[in-house]
C-alpha cells in the first residue's frame, strides 16, 4: 500500500474530538462521515484517491456507506475501507474494526458473533496462557486430521465437546499438546472439566474467568521423533454458559481434514442451521451453506478437506425467546 498526499490538504488536519470519540465507539457510518468531514474532502476527491489506490467505488456507494444505508461487505469493498483508513489518516484497522462490530447483530436482533474487540482481547489472553504453559504457536506438531463433536444440552447450552487429533511431529522431543476451549458468554471456566480419553493424560489446566478461555496440557507419555504420527482424543465438559447459537473453530496455520459435528439434545431443534467461514475476525462472513438437521440423530456437520488459516463454524437459530445470555459463540 502506498500513500498519496494532496497539496490542498498537506497541512495537519484540525483537531476534531468528535472524530476521536466515534472512532472508539462507532458506529461505522458515523465514523466514516466524521473522518471525511474532518479532512475536508468532497466525495469526488475521496473516490479519486481510491482510484489511485487501485480500488473502484461508486459515488453512490460511498454516499450510502456514510449514511448507514449500506455496509461494505464484498472483498473489493473491504479493500476500499482499508484504503480509506490511509487516505483519511486514520489509525490502522480503526474503520475495519467498527465495520466488524456493526455487523455483529443479525437481522433477528441478536449478536451473531463475538465482537472484534472481544476477539482481540481473547487472543491476548490465549497468548498469555500458552506462554505460561511454555507452548509455541504450533508446538512442533502438524495436524493431519481433526474431528470435533459438540453437544448442545437440554437448556440449549454448550454442554460438552470431544476432539480427536491425528498429528505428525516435525521436530524431535514433542510430548504434549495444549488444547484450548472458550465457552459462551456467561460461562465459568472453574466449572469446566478436561478429560483425557485416549492416548494422553491431563496435565496443567489454566483459565481466564473474564474471557472464559481455558488452556489444558495433554501429555502423550512418550516423546515423539520427527516424522512420527500420533492419535489422541480428549473432551471438555462445559454447560456453564447461556444459550448457545454457534460454534467456531479458529485455525492459525494450514492443516489437514477438519470435521465438525453439532448434536442437539434440546427438546426442540433449531429452525435452521448453516455453515460459515471467515478469513479473520475483522472480515465479513462468507461461505454460507444451509445445513439440514439429520433425523433421528438430531445433528449437523461440516467437513473441510484441507483447512486454511481463518475461522470455520456452524450457526443455528432457535425459535421463540431464549433464556440466558444470547450473545457470542463458543470457540476452540
Amino acid at each position: 500500500m502506498w500513500h498519496v498526499t494532496e497539496h490542498t490538504d498537506a497541512a495537519a488536519p484540525p483537531d476534531v474530538p468528535e472524530l476521536d470519540t466515534v472512532l472508539r465507539g462507532g458506529p461505522f457510518h458515523v465514523a466514516l462521515r466524521a473522518a471525511i468531514a474532518a479532512r475536508g474532502l468532497p466525495l469526488q476527491r475521496v473516490q479519486h484517491h481510491l482510484t489511485r489506490h487501485g480500488v473502484k467505488v461508486g459515488l453512490t456507494s460511498l454516499s450510502y456507506w456514510q449514511q448507514g444505508a449500506r455496509r461494505p461487505q464484498r472483498p473489493e469493498s473491504l479493500r476500499a475501507v482499508r484504503a480509506l483508513e490511509e487516505i483519511l489518516r486514520l489509525p490502522e484497522e480503526s474503520l475495519i474494526r467498527l465495520l466488524a462490530e456493526s455487523g455483529d447483530r443479525s437481522v433477528h436482533g441478536r449478536p451473531a458473533t463475538r465482537s472484534y474487540r472481544s476477539l482481540l482481547e481473547t487472543s491476548g489472553v490465549l497468548r498469555r496462557l500458552q506462554a505460561e504453559l511454555g507452548w509455541a504457536s504450533d508446538g512442533g506438531l502438524h495436524v493431519l486430521g481433526h474431528h470435533e463433536r459438540v453437544r448442545i444440552g437440554t437448556r440449549r447450552e454448550l454442554a460438552a465437546r470431544e476432539s480427536e487429533h491425528i498429528v505428525r511431529a516435525h521436530r524431535d522431543g514433542v510430548d504434549r499438546f495444549v488444547a484450548v476451549h472458550q465457552g459462551d458468554p456467561g460461562c465459568d471456566p472453574r466449572g469446566m472439566a478436561v478429560r483425557a480419553l485416549e492416548n494422553c493424560r491431563t496435565g496443567r489446566v489454566l483459565f481466564d474467568r473474564d474471557t472464559g478461555v481455558l488452556a489444558a496440557e495433554l501429555l502423550f507419555g512418550t516423546p515423539l521423533r520427527r516424522g512420527d504420527t500420533f492419535l489422541f482424543r480428549y473432551g471438555v465438559a462445559d454447560g456453564t454458559g447461556g444459550v448457545s447459537h454457534e460454534y467456531v473453530h479458529r485455525f492459525g496455520a494450514l492443516g489437514g481434514q477438519y470435521a465438525l459435528q453439532v448434536r442437539f439434545d434440546s427438546p426442540t431443534l433449531p429452525v435452521r442451521c448453516h455453515r460459515f467461514s471467515q478469513v479473520s475476525p475483522a472480515a465479513p462472513r462468507g461461505g454460507r451453506v444451509e445445513l439440514p438437521v439429520t433425523h433421528p440423530y438430531r445433528s449437523v456437520h461440516v467437513v473441510e478437506p484441507r483447512v486454511r488459516p481463518g475461522m470455520v463454524g456452524i450457526a443455528w437459530e432457535w425459535e421463540g425467546p431464549t433464556a440466558g445470555p444470547a450473545e457470542g459463540a463458543a470457540q476452540a
